[in-house]
């Protein structure tokens, strides 16, 4: 049994590793904001 311990300890840190690496990007990455112009062919907007 000791194998399996280790194991999913082992596991158990990556997913940590993994949950504070998104966390950390969650908090302290901010998305930069920008205008945004998209143009629609008249075929498209109605008749």
């Amino acid at each position: 049994m000791p194998t399996l311990f280790r194991f999913l300890f082992i596991i158990g840190v990556i997913v940590g590793a993994v949950y504070a690496g998104m966390w950390a990007l969650a908090t302290f990455v901010e998305p930069q904001e920008r205008d945004i112009t998209v143009t629609i062919p008249n075929a498209r907007l109605g008749k």
